[in-house]
């Protein structure tokens, strides 16, 4: 078996919570590695009124400030609308220093809980801390 905890780390773009509303998660760096994917998980969701919508996407920035929507062809894989108790993941391989995680929600009465971590790969220099 190949070790793949030392060559892998995850850092945590939106939190574990409830969601109501749309969010933007947290910059994360992925200098130094040469491969990076965000992972959304989703748990309850409210479709009570069949509107309520949550998608998630991928930005990227060179300043982990000024954030833009990640191009389809810098990323490996598709995201589709999130349902209750679901995974997506989606590889990033574009050139941004920074990437973030995003859900947008809409409909009546959108609630979910959900997370999103970004797992960086490939690391210059192993093993990751």
């Amino acid at each position: 078996m190949r070790d793949i905890k030392n060559n892998l780390d995850g850092v945590s773009s939106i939190d574990p919570a409830s969601y109501t509303a749309s969010t933007n998660g947290s910059g994360v760096d992925v200098r130094d590695f040469d491969g990076a994917m965000v992972v959304f998980q989703a748990g309850t969701a409210d479709t009570g009124n069949g509107d309520e919508t949550y998608t998630p996407s991928v930005e990227e920035s060179d300043d982990n400030s000024s954030f833009s929507a990640v191009a389809a062809s810098d990323l490996e894989g598709a995201l589709v609308n999130m349902t209750a108790n679901s995974v997506q993941r989606a590889g990033y391989k574009g050139a941004k220093r920074y990437v973030r995680a995003v859900l947008t929600l809409g409909g009546t009465t959108p609630s979910i809980n959900a997370s999103a971590l970004v797992v960086r790969g490939l690391p210059y220099l192993a093993p990751v801390a």
